[in-house]
């Protein structure tokens, strides 16, 4: 969505980025305070920074979007912004119960607020080189954080392995800012996707650029095989997980978004991002399926969805990879803050009956239901915007991921009333689903030329051999080949091992730490 510099009010530009400097603020008024004067002002800065996002979206909502050369007031501004400000304040009120009486709560502090703040410019910026900066500079705040205990050996490695992946990935966004800058002689992001989009073809330089930011992104969203750090940092403090959702792991879907007219010129980089991103949703899918431990599981359930968001951004469905980083960090967050609830609720289901495996008649019922839902709901939007292959791929894993919700009316004898019911709640998801689709089809990257290669064969066989997959073992898990799969799939197909013993042959992990910090959690 292009805009018209001159028509932009100062007073907007300033109030987009107020979010950010409120955060920044707050971690610089930390910078010699004690742990008691550390939290107050962390809740004040996260409180302001909070009600400013709400005004920039009842600014933008108004005025429409602004811009200069820093600055970018627009549809995704307003609502990560918003997304970022509102996680952040509430795990500041989380993590100060959750740290009372340690040590090194305040420098916690410091590194939470500029974290957040760093998150907060990547997203207002319109500046290349401020954003590859602010993004260099947030990882090195959440190296801090998950380095909070540091008596902790196993936290230590995780930070050690999370610090390699995202130096190369900083190098990397770093070098694409500087080439674009070579091939466009600008640092305005709007700019550079204008020129882009308008130009016959993309210089060598342009399209080296694309390349190195698509692997940032990957690196960044922590997909197969550099993952591993991510199922490790549980050793952190369980704020910082969850802090993980308030666009600091899917912070490489975000710029992708930001600079999707750019992106989408290059087929490749396209198809990069929907084989790793498939791949790695597919495979940390079905490792979450064998994992018993709460946070690890959430953990291998965030690499899946990163790499779905990837994957949607490669087949070109912008505004549903937006929906999907936002709808999944607000769940995730929660998730992780709740992590002993949901323990506890595992617990009283473990007491309950067992419930009766779904045969296969009851199982294509359910599917067939799935499918009829979904695909009513895409015909009627199909009267406001064209079908395309990628969204109807997108479709039809959607039905997929709706036969759980339809199994127990396919299992028991039931009537129709029951069905009917399982039906409109299959036929209201997907309905708001593709609403908000359409609601944000206009906010992002509407010039962004659709992706040329057959990318949605690939993703459509991964997703139904997974779903197959799970069937079978669902309904036969004693067979041979599930039992001689299950070491494999358990391991994450060991492709953490590999990349763990080059890694740190290359980059040895630091001696470990005898500092008064390493109380437990």
């Amino acid at each position: 969505m292009f805009f018209s510099l001159s028509d932009s009010p100062a007073w907007h530009l300033l109030l987009a980025a107020t979010p950010a400097c409120a955060m920044l603020l707050g971690a610089a008024a930390c910078l010699r305070a004690d742990a008691p004067r550390a939290w107050r002002q962390a809740r004040l800065a996260t409180s302001a920074a909070l009600g400013l996002a709400l005004l920039v979206l009842l600014a933008l909502a108004a005025f429409g979007p602004s811009g200069n050369a820093f600055v970018r007031a627009d549809g995704i501004t307003g609502t990560v912004g918003l997304l970022v400000a509102f996680v952040g304040w509430i795990i500041v009120r989380y993590s100060q119960r959750y740290l009372d009486g340690n040590s090194g709560s305040a420098g916690y502090v410091r590194a939470l607020l500029l974290t957040l703040a760093c998150v907060l410019l990547v997203v207002v910026s319109n500046h290349l080189l401020v954003l590859a900066l602010a993004w260099t500079v947030s990882s090195l705040g959440l190296h801090r954080l998950l380095k909070f205990f540091p008596a902790r050996r196993a936290a230590v490695i995780a930070a050690h392995k999370k610090h390699v992946v995202a130096t190369v990935a900083n190098a990397g966004m770093v070098l694409a800012a500087v080439l674009l800058y070579g091939a466009f002689d600008s640092w305005q992001i709007d700019q550079l996707t204008a020129l882009a989009v308008a130009a016959p073809e993309l210089p060598v330089l342009a399209q080296t650029a694309v390349v190195l930011i698509v692997l940032a992104a990957i690196l960044k969203c922590a997909q197969l095989p550099v993952h591993g750090w991510l199922i490790q940092v549980m050793e952190a403090p369980t704020p910082v997980s969850a802090l993980l959702h308030a666009g600091v792991v899917n912070l490489g879907g975000l710029v992708l978004i930001r600079l999707a007219p750019l992106v989408a010129e290059v087929q490749w980089a396209m198809a990069l991002l929907v084989v790793i991103g498939g791949l790695s949703a597919a495979i940390a899918a079905l490792v979450m399926t064998t994992r018993i431990s709460v946070k690890v599981m959430l953990a291998w359930s965030t690499c899946a969805q990163m790499g779905f968001m990837l994957m949607q951004c490669g087949l070109g469905l912008w505004e549903m990879a937006l929906l999907h980083l936002v709808g999944h960090s607000l769940y995730k967050a929660h998730a992780f803050l709740s992590a002993g609830g949901v323990v506890r609720q595992s617990l009283v289901r473990q007491l309950a009956p067992v419930p009766a495996v779904p045969g296969a008649g009851a199982l294509a019922l359910a599917l067939l239901a799935a499918l009829a839902s979904t695909g009513l709901v895409l015909l009627a939007s199909t009267q406001l915007a064209p079908l395309s292959a990628p969204l109807a791929v997108m479709a039809g894993v959607l039905a997929l991921a709706l036969v759980p919700l339809l199994q127990p009316a396919a299992t028991e004898p039931s009537g129709v009333r029951t069905w009917l019911r399982a039906g409109l709640a299959a036929a209201a998801l997907a309905g708001v689903y593709f609403t908000l689709h359409l609601l944000l089809q206009g906010w992002v990257a509407p010039e962004a030329v659709p992706p040329q290669l057959p990318l949605w064969g690939f993703v459509a066989a991964v997703f139904t051999l997974l779903f197959l997959v799970q069937l079978a073992v669902q309904a036969r898990p004693a067979v041979i080949w599930a039992r001689r799969l299950y070491p494999w799939i358990y391991g994450g197909l060991f492709l953490d091992e590999w990349f763990s013993r080059h890694a740190l042959r290359l980059w040895p992990a630091p001696a470990m730490h005898t500092a008064s910090t390493a109380a437990a959690s």
